[in-house]
């Protein structure tokens, strides 16, 4: 039997699929993404053996799969996913699961639920199959992905150097081609600190934190320019509307296709430290993904398979060094062939309106089935 023949049925699929989505796992409630990790642990216990690993950091912990295989613990396929989400845990009031058609929507179901899940069901078909992968295939979910992965980078490098293979299974990219190399992302905390006054009775005394950090979102923000940029995602600041705010904090992120890029960009934000009209700024660098450089033989390699396999599938494949950082970062800088964006094709991700396109829950699916019976 061939992977074109496995029994996929998207009906099954949204099935099987849908207690994921229904359980909500944003990234800082550790105790739902455990949740999260159970049900998946539950799914994969009669194909592999399953290994739950602690959380640290105060996030949630890991899930490692290992499929029996005559190779057991020689170098094989490791897919590397995470089961953290942006959506807090609630979301589902306003974005319940639900078909519509062509399209099925749900927090997390495009980054990267369904990816995750459209992985384990093509190890499913092919153990139900009895058919035998060349190379010993491991499942690894984490996390922390959308946090930049402070708490399980090392054990993804670890597990990925056991390996000779990494696939992500991360959401495709636009008409369905797959990540080649991805751009470098750097973090940084903010902190403004000001002078605390009576804003009514005594306002000219005081600094303002949150007036001196709105300067210099700014100032980040217009740093932006065709090599590197600026934003800034999260904002907190004062805790009395009669007081004049005594510290602000934020979170900025910035993106670059070059490392050289990056570390400039890097600079450029360290150096807005300082003090000013009373306001001191300080600038911490948080966690960061390496620029993964696209074109790397064994990634084009594996992205030439999996264009044949597309073509097998009745869709041609693209490929493209991505934005947005993903896990691929970490392997595919390591000089892992890695190839990323192999999930579902959809819309709409970090959104209320984050779906799915269904036909594509087969689609991928034969697709990831496809790599594990012919990388070798």
């Amino acid at each position: 039997m061939s992977y074109l023949d496995l029994p996929f049925d998207t009906d099954e699929m949204l099935a099987g699929l849908k207690p994921w989505i229904e359980c909500e796992s944003p990234t800082w409630d550790a105790n739902a993404v455990n949740r999260m990790m159970d049900v998946a642990a539950y799914d994969l216990a009669a194909l592999a053996t399953v290994e739950r690993i602690p959380g640290r950091m105060g996030f949630g912990g890991s899930l490692r799969a290992r499929l029996p295989h005559p190779n057991f613990g020689q170098p094989g396929i490791l897919i590397a996913g995470h089961m953290d989400t942006v959506h807090p845990v609630g979301t589902l009031e306003a974005l319940p699961f639900r078909r519509d058609g062509d399209i099925c929507y749900g927090p997390g179901i495009q980054d990267m639920k369904g990816g995750n899940f459209v992985s384990f069901e093509a190890v499913r078909q092919i153990v139900r199959a009895g058919l035998q992968t060349p190379l010993p295939v491991t499942i690894l979910f984490t996390p922390d992905e959308e946090v930049g992965t402070p708490s399980t980078r090392e054990l993804i490098e670890a597990e990925a150097a056991r390996n000779k293979y990494v696939l992500v299974p991360e959401p495709c990219l636009p008409g369905g081609g797959a990540a080649i190399g991805r751009y470098a992302i750097a973090r940084f905390n903010l902190r403004s600190t000001g002078k605390p006054s009576h804003a009514g009775a005594r306002l000219a005394d005081g600094r303002s934190a949150i007036a001196g950090m709105a300067r210099k979102l700014l100032e980040i923000e217009a740093m932006t320019g065709p090599d590197c940029t600026f934003s800034v995602g999260v904002i907190h600041g004062g805790q009395w509307v009669n007081c004049v705010s005594t510290y602000c904090d934020a979170e900025a992120l910035s993106m670059a296709k070059k490392q050289e890029d990056l570390d400039h960009g890097v600079a450029r934000m360290l150096a807005l430290a300082g003090d000013a009209d009373g306001i001191s700024f300080e600038v911490n660098r948080g966690v960061t993904r390496p620029v993964w450089s696209p074109n790397q033989p064994g990634t084009m390699a594996m992205y030439d398979l999996a264009k044949e396999i597309a073509a097998e599938l009745g869709f041609d494949m693209g490929c493209d060094s991505a934005g947005g950082g993903s896990d691929g970062n970490f392997t595919g800088a390591m000089g892992i062939p890695t190839l990323d964006s192999l999930g579902v094709r959809g819309n709409g991700l970090h959104t209320l309106t984050e779906h799915i396109e269904v036909a594509s829950l087969v689609e991928r699916a034969k697709l990831m089935a496809g790599l594990l019976l012919r990388l070798e």
